[in-house]
């Protein structure tokens, strides 16, 4: 019997006619209704026609988790007194509820995906509910974008409806616009809050650190315990926690291990009955709940009892490491969209109230809405999808954000690397055979790859463990999780084992001969460490991980890779890494889970990495030439090159020394370092053609100055020989006739008016003529070069001490010789101090030599 009375209560049920009106009228809709007012549940019911006097329809319903797609199946079952295969069903990736009377199915995005791809009219729907759109994951976004392709190809008459709760209705109504070209989809606003919420700023104390990585602050959480106790006592009602991570939830619930309430762990991964438990709700007269949840419970449930939610302020993000191939998650603050999404829970059934675990001055810091996953995940499965779908560049797609162009080439490079598409991007007819398997492109070329060889149960059973990694208690090492997993009776080893089942069937389906459990080829005998590691290998094989001389691992990526302490794994020679993620403070990957191999089976399974050549590089100060097998930035072999090493590799070896080391490596006189002042000083004051002497510039000429000997050395010891002055004279401007001039504009030496020749010195910003006083008397003009430059100089006392600098010879004879007269004259009583030095004879000796050589 249906339950109208709790149908009634809904306030979506207002907004009904508006949406059905809309739908006949223009065929796409976006509906808007506030967490808690039945948007999941009521509104597929009215569509298909199941209540009210709408007509017949067939109506399919994508929610993004798999816990969502059964609660809302459940509830819906219930509100039309019925059980879930009957009117309503759910289908879930290896688990199928349905019947021939159903009208109503609720799936998974992913599950769509796979339907679209395999059957893109979806015969039979007339409707299809895309829930949750605010959450912006990939899968939902690519889904939108195929159905919007199909109503306006091959479907115009199949009905679309973009479920939000957030205030990002009007993008996805531009998104949905209709074929009959005008305009954007009609936005139908739900009424209703629920029964609203009271919230709490409870911020921390001061001296949280900032989480990073998968890292959060402890204090942190116990300030989250703390907030827990403390509405518990304030108020009635089960709680309902967010937290952003399982381990975050673990080591809330120890804290509070001695309330007085019942504990659930509530996460993708908790065990159907957890999952069931929480969402039954508590028997009458039962202890109170506190459930602490990841994100999984921000939408599409409806936790029963719950009045009071406490939010962490955290989230979990997806970050790729592109260059890399890695993946890891980043804690971040939530969303302004998600922390109502949040807050939404505690008003499902009653008045709620909210304890938001941060300052309320830090709102206005928060982003608006959840980063799109499109812009920070791993877009292989996303690549090959649009592939399959006939757009490889995705730019024809309905999308509210375009794929980064870095992230679309990296995915592509790993999708043309598995044989999944051509060289234009293209899907190949294996790359269709992958989509069709439900899981990402490297497992699925594991599986493809695997099953001939080690036997299709055994190549199913080891990627359904690298689909959903095992719980951390199973270990880091795959071959011991694959027993454990096998033994398990917890909730993962019964998804595992369906999981595997299935995979087998779709590796049957999928290539010829290959669905028998006990099929293979030549290591179908090998022992499961044999099978584990290859499977692994073949997904993941720019991980495949080489031990270290002392420590560690090098995958041949070129990343360092570190196991746990205490690891079994430390005395392996070689690993094919599962999961690893590295943070963006460290230089290398954390190993989570990995399986032992050897040599063989990494060549086997990363041979499109092999390569053998000369290696010659610059090391330990001096060139090193080497023959070297290498599988990628791992090194196998290698053997001296005594002779005959590549020219062109030695001197690109040499150049990098030079880069390294510097010019000191040429032989400089000291011709050849004034040599190179002298023409930094002309670059600075007349520039062109005089060329520039840096390092950098010099460098980037070396075909030029340092040619033909640098095409001749062969190690250290011949740049050694390079005379770099003479290697220098090749950069003069000897075309234009300007080299001639090089000693008339900055002159190595000046003859000054005693006779001497003294050397000027270039190496400051301006040049400095050091010279002793009484050989300048009589000159009344300071010295000048290029440009009319003035030398610097440098008056030195009889015992060469600087007496006094200056660059206006005029000035110094006139207003400063006096003081310096005054000053030296008595400390050297030998030497001529005339009161009028620009009329003085010059002279490099005392006054008694002075006489008699007069």
């Amino acid at each position: 019997m249906i339950r109208n009375d709790a149908l009634d209560r809904l306030p979506v049920r207002q907004a009904v006619p508006e949406l059905l009106t809309a739908l006949e009228e223009r065929g796409a809709a976006v509906l808007y209704a506030p967490p808690g007012t039945g948007k999941t549940t009521l509104v597929p019911l009215a569509l298909a026609g199941l209540i009210g006097d709408g007509p017949r329809r067939r109506v399919l319903v994508a929610e993004p988790r798999r816990m969502a797609v059964r609660a809302a199946a459940r509830r819906m079952a219930w509100l039309l007194g019925e059980e879930v295969g009957e009117a309503v069903g759910f289908s879930v990736r290896g688990e199928r509820r349905t019947g021939p009377a159903t009208r109503v199915e609720v799936v998974t995005t992913g599950v769509l995906l796979q339907r679209l791809q395999r059957d893109p009219e979806l015969a039979g729907v007339d409707v299809v509910l895309l829930d949750e759109c605010h959450e912006r994951h990939l899968d939902a976004d690519t889904a939108m974008a195929f159905l919007v392709d199909v109503r306006a190809t091959l479907r115009p008459e199949l009905k679309l409806i973009a479920a939000s709760a957030t205030s990002d209705a009007e993008a996805w109504a531009q998104l949905l616009t209709v074929l009959d070209g005008s305009g954007p989809a009609p936005i139908v606003w739900g009424k209703g809050e629920g029964h609203g919420y009271h919230v709490h700023f409870a911020a921390p104390p001061a001296g949280i650190r900032p989480s990073h990585g998968t890292w959060v602050d402890p204090a942190l959480l116990r300030h989250v315990a703390a907030t827990v106790r403390l509405a518990c006592e304030r108020h009635a009602g089960d709680v309902l926690c967010f937290l952003p991570g399982t381990g975050e939830i673990a080591r809330t619930a120890g804290m509070l291990a001695d309330l007085d309430a019942e504990v659930f762990q509530l996460h993708g991964r908790a065990p159907a009955a957890v999952q069931d438990a929480v969402l039954k709700g508590a028997e009458p007269g039962g202890r109170r709940r506190v459930i602490l949840a990841t994100s999984v419970a921000e939408s599409s449930l409806t936790v029963p009892g719950v009045r009071i939610v406490v939010d962490s302020g955290l989230a979990r993000e997806p970050r790729m490491d592109h260059a890399r191939g890695l993946g890891s998650l980043a804690t971040v603050a939530v969303s302004i969209a998600g922390a109502t999404q949040r807050s939404g829970r505690s008003g499902r059934e009653a008045f709620g109230v909210v304890y938001r675990c941060w300052a309320e001055a830090d709102v206005g810091r928060r982003a608006r809405f959840p980063s799109p996953e499109i812009e920070i995940a791993d877009l292989a499965s996303f690549a090959l999808r649009t592939a399959c779908w006939g757009d490889p560049s995705a730019q024809g797609l309905a999308l509210l954000d375009a794929p980064p162009a870095g992230a679309m080439a990296a995915a592509r490079s790993v999708l043309t690397a598995i044989g999944a598409v051509d060289e234009e991007g293209r899907a190949t007819d294996r790359g269709v055979r992958m989509s069709r398997l439900g899981v990402h492109p490297r497992l699925a070329r594991a599986l493809l790859d695997g099953a001939p060889e080690v036997g299709a149960r055994r190549a199913a059973e080891v990627v359904a463990l690298l689909s959903e990694e095992p719980p951390r208690e199973y270990g880091d090492d795959l071959t011991a999780a694959w027993r454990a997993a096998r033994r398990g009776v917890d909730g993962y080893g019964a998804r595992w084992k369906a999981e595997a089942r299935r995979l087998e069937r779709s590796a049957g389906e999928a290539a010829t001969g290959v669905g028998r459990g006990d099929g293979g080829g030549g290591l179908a005998g090998g022992g499961e460490d044999v099978v584990a590691g290859l499977v692994t290998a073949f997904a993941f094989p720019e991980r495949v991980a080489r031990a270290r001389e002392g420590s560690g691992f090098l995958m041949v990526s070129g990343t360092g890779a570190e196991l746990a302490e205490g690891s079994g794994l430390g005395s392996a020679p070689w690993l094919a890494v599962a999961v690893a993620d590295r943070t963006a403070r460290s230089a290398t990957a954390r190993v989570r889970l990995a399986a032992v191999v050897d040599e063989d089976v990494a060549r086997a399974a990363a041979g499109h990495l092999l390569a053998s050549g000369e290696e010659v590089h610059w090391e330990d100060g001096d060139v090193v030439a080497r023959s070297v097998s290498r599988l990628g930035a791992v090194e196998l072999a290698a053997r001296p090159l005594r002779d005959g090493a590549d020219p062109v590799l030695v001197r690109a070896a040499l150049l990098d020394g030079l880069r390294r080391e510097g010019l000191g490596l040429l032989r400089w006189s000291r011709e050849s370092e004034e040599l190179r002042q002298r023409l930094g000083f002309l670059r600075r004051v007349l520039g062109d053609p005089w060329p520039a002497v840096s390092e950098e510039a010099l460098l980037g000429r070396a075909d030029e100055w340092l040619e033909p000997e640098l095409s001749r050395a062969r190690r250290r010891a011949d740049l050694g020989r390079i005379d770099a002055g003479q290697a220098l004279g090749r950069l003069l401007p000897w075309a234009t006739g300007e080299a001639g001039r090089l000693d008339e504009l900055a002159p190595e030496r000046i003859q000054v008016p005693s006779g001497s020749r003294i050397r000027v010195d270039y190496s400051g910003e301006q040049p400095v003529l050091a010279v002793k006083l009484q050989e300048m008397f009589g000159l009344a003009e300071t010295p000048r070069v290029a440009a009319g430059t003035p030398v610097v100089v440098h008056l030195l006392s009889p015992a060469g001490r600087p007496a006094a600098v200056t660059a206006d010879l005029a000035s110094f004879w006139r207003d400063g010789y006096r003081a310096v007269r005054a000053e030296l004259r008595g400390r050297y009583p030998r030497h001529p101090w005339p009161e009028d030095p620009a009329g003085a004879e010059p002279t490099r000796h005392t006054s008694a030599r002075l006489r008699r050589e007069r």
